[in-house]
C-alpha cells in the first residue's frame, strides 16, 4: 500500500519524535548527577568512573548541612541521583522521601566494608524499618589533640578540658549541640544525644566549667589551626577529628592525638541514593565504586579521613565511638549554650 504524502509526512514526524524522546532518555540516564562534599569526588575519581562507566558525572559541592538540605530539598530532590549525608541528618530525608531504599546487591563491596560498618543494624540512622538508605562512606571520631610540649603525659579523658592547670590553654569548638553530649557523657548519661531535663541541667553546669577554662571557641579547622599558632594551647577538642590533625601537623604543630577509652562522639558520613533518581542503578555503581580498597586508602591518605574499608593509621577498630544522632531538642540546647558564651548564666551555676 502506498501512503500519501501527507500521512507519510505524518508518519516520519511521529518517528523523529519517538527517536528524540528516546535519545533524551538514553542521555539522561547516562548522566550521574552527585551531590557531596568537597573531597568526596575529586576530578580523577570522576574520571576513572567516567571511563569504566561511559557515563558522564555531574558534581555538585556543599560545605554545610544547611545548604546540602536547601540544595536536595528544592525541586523534591529531582536534581539529584546520589548525595553524601550525615546519619544524623539522614533520617529527615527519608520522611520527605529525598532518599530511597537501597538494593545491597548493586553494592557488592558493602560485603568488603570493615567488621563495624558491615553491621548496618547497629548504626543508628541508617536504617527504617527493614530497609537500609545509605552506606557508611568515611567517619572522623572527635578526640583530643594535645601539645606534646605541654603536656606531659597523653590524657586519658576528656574531663582534661576542665582541669585547671590548662586554663586558658584549651580550644574547643562553638557548637553547643555536640558539647552538650560530651558533657553528658562525662556525665555517665546512656545516651549523650537523649537528655532528661536533669541530664540538661547537669550537662549546663560542666559547660559553664568549660567556659571558664577555654581560650577560644573556633567554628573551622583553619580557625583552630590559626588560634593554636597564635597562642600557648595545651589541649584542642577535634570537631574534625583526623581532619584537624593532619592540618596542625603540616603547619608545623608537635601534637598528640588521642581517643579516650571512655568513648567520644563521632560523626559518619554515608553515601545515599535519592528518591527521584534518574538511574538508581548507575549511582549504586558510583557507590560501589567508592568503596573499593584502593579509592578508600587513596582517599584517606588524600584528605585525612578514615574510610570504612581499610585500615589505616586514621582508625583504631577499638575505638569506642558514639554515633551522632539527632539530639533531643536541638533549639534548646543552642539557646543555652548561647546564655553560656554569653555569660548570662556563668553565676547562676
Amino acid at each position: 500500500m502506498t501512503l500519501s504524502f501527507p500521512v507519510a509526512r505524518l508518519m516520519c514526524l511521529l518517528f523523529m519524535l519517538a527517536w528524540f524522546q528516546f535519545v533524551g532518555s538514553a542521555h539522561a540516564e547516562s548522566v550521574l548527577r552527585v551531590l557531596a562534599w568537597p573531597g568526596y569526588a575529586d576530578a580523577d575519581v570522576v574520571a576513572a568512573f567516567e571511563k569504566k562507566t561511559g557515563a558522564r558525572v555531574e558534581v555538585s559541592f556543599v560545605n554545610t548541612d544547611d545548604e546540602l538540605w536547601t540544595r536536595l530539598s528544592t525541586n523534591n530532590g529531582d536534581d539529584f541521583d546520589v548525595f553524601a549525608v550525615n546519619t544524623a541528618e539522614l533520617q529527615r530525608y527519608i520522611d520527605n522521601g529525598l532518599s530511597a531504599p537501597l538494593n545491597l546487591t548493586e553494592i557488592p563491596n558493602q560485603a568488603r566494608q570493615l567488621p563495624r560498618f558491615r553491621q548496618i543494624s547497629a548504626i543508628p540512622g541508617l536504617m527504617r524499618g527493614q530497609n537500609l538508605y545509605a552506606i557508611p562512606f568515611t567517619y572522623a571520631e572527635m578526640g583530643l589533640i594535645y601539645n606534646r610540649k605541654l603536656v606531659a603525659q597523653e590524657p586519658v579523658s576528656m574531663d582534661a578540658m576542665w582541669d585547671p592547670q590548662y586554663q586558658g590553654k584549651v580550644l574547643a569548638y562553638g557548637g553547643g549541640v555536640h558539647n552538650f553530649s560530651i558533657a553528658a557523657l562525662l556525665d555517665g548519661s546512656k545516651n549523650p544525644f537523649r537528655l532528661t531535663s536533669d541530664e540538661l541541667r547537669a550537662a549546663s553546669r560542666r559547660l559553664v566549667g568549660l567556659r571558664r577554662n577555654v581560650l577560644a571557641f573556633y567554628s573551622s579547622p583553619e580557625e583552630a589551626v590559626q588560634l593554636y599558632l597564635e597562642n600557648e594551647v595545651a589541649l584542642v577538642f577535634a570537631n574534625f577529628g583526623t581532619q584537624q590533625v593532619q592540618a596542625l601537623r603540616a603547619a608545623g604543630a608537635d601534637i598528640g592525638y588521642v581517643v579516650p577509652k571512655q568513648g567520644v562522639l563521632a560523626w559518619l558520613d554515608c553515601w545515599s541514593i535519592t528518591g527521584r533518581a534518574r538511574s538508581p542503578q548507575l549511582a549504586a555503581k558510583w557507590i560501589d565504586g567508592t568503596l573499593q580498597a584502593d579509592a578508600s586508602t587513596r582517599f584517606s591518605e588524600r584528605h585525612g579521613l578514615a574510610n570504612t574499608v581499610t585500615t589505616t593509621s586514621l582508625s583504631n577498630p577499638g575505638d569506642k565511638l558514639f554515633w551522632l544522632q539527632p539530639p533531643e531538642h536541638t533549639d534548646k540546647r543552642q539557646a543555652l549554650w548561647a546564655r553560656i558564651l554569653s555569660g548570662d548564666i556563668l553565676r547562676k551555676f
